[in-house]
């Protein structure tokens, strides 16, 4: 039997899709912080269960491009025994390049499937042209995702969501949703048949744009919500880059503070009992001490 690899193994022959990677010293470094990264997450969230059919969600953009590279990685590795199945969906959009994934995925021999389904004439009718699309694009996206999960026999569906989305996320309840949520590394859908997984929690998009780069993916750029103008998102992205300029480290700081919650040091009633607090205090007391 083959040993396992290790992250700190050195490949002796890669497979194909790191066949014309760079071989310099700092895109090893950079490879092998975002394999950590990934393999963090998997193990801190028990996301793995060996024998699974997962559903990677490959839009062609830089996050996605990454993901797959990282979890083939690993799995090449030894490290990640689950199947993999690389979905696109074609969503309509205006001069949208549909060679461009099939003819990758093929190059690089994964398996895949590139699903047809016009949404973007929906998101067009139902929102004004002055009004963010990403919402009602997501959930038309998703809900074809998960059929497309169901059918294809897969447990989960994995998306390319990294450290910064979650942290941005988490601001924009916070300023604008009144209310602490960020996105969950592991989440049962709706429907409790298929598990929604984020493998790149801790995976910095920074490091995910430099691997994209060095890479050479074919990146295909987002005209639809992408193109759209002061967007929130947008504002929490480069607020967080201001204090990540001024006080570096903060992001890693952040990302580590959603993982310790302390329910009593916040206000919701919901989580916490208060009222219990002056029961146990009375009950503590002795008869005729004083208050």
């Amino acid at each position: 039997m083959q040993a396992q690899q290790t992250l700190e193994d050195e490949p002796i022959a890669d497979f194909s899709l790191f066949r014309d990677a760079p071989s310099s010293v700092e895109f090893n470094k950079l490879r092998k912080r975002l394999l950590r990264d990934t393999r963090q997450a998997l193990e801190d969230f028990t996301m793995v269960t060996p024998g699974q059919r997962w559903l990677v969600a490959l839009s062609g953009g830089k996050d996605s491009y990454g993901l797959l590279a990282l979890l083939l990685d690993l799995k090449w590795r030894g490290l990640l025994p689950v199947e993999l199945l690389a979905c696109n969906l074609d969503q309509g959009q205006p001069s949208f390049p549909k060679h461009i994934l099939p003819e990758y995925l093929k190059s690089v021999g994964v398996e895949h499937r590139i699903e047809y389904q016009d949404t973007y004439s929906i998101v067009t009718e139902k929102i004004p042209e002055n009004r963010t699309y990403c919402s009602l694009c997501s959930r038309l996206r998703r809900g074809h995702l998960y059929r497309i999960a169901r059918e294809e026999g897969c447990a989960a569906l994995v998306l390319g969501h990294h450290r910064e989305d979650i942290l941005e996320t988490f601001f924009l309840n916070l300023f604008f949703g009144g209310r602490l949520a960020a996105m969950p590394p592991k989440l049962m859908n709706d429907d409790g048949d298929t598990m929604v997984l984020r493998p790149l929690a801790y995976c910095a998009e920074a490091d995910l744009a430099k691997f994209a780069d060095a890479m050479s993916f074919p990146i295909i750029p987002c005209d639809l919500c992408g193109s759209q103008d002061g967007l929130q998102r947008n504002a929490m992205k480069a607020m967080l880059e201001d204090i990540e300029r001024r006080m570096p480290g903060r992001k890693d700081t952040m990302i580590r503070a959603l993982g310790h919650v302390r329910p009593s040091h916040l206000l919701d009633r919901n989580l916490f009992d208060f009222s219990l607090l002056g029961e146990e205090a009375d009950a503590l007391r002795l008869p005729g001490s004083a208050a």
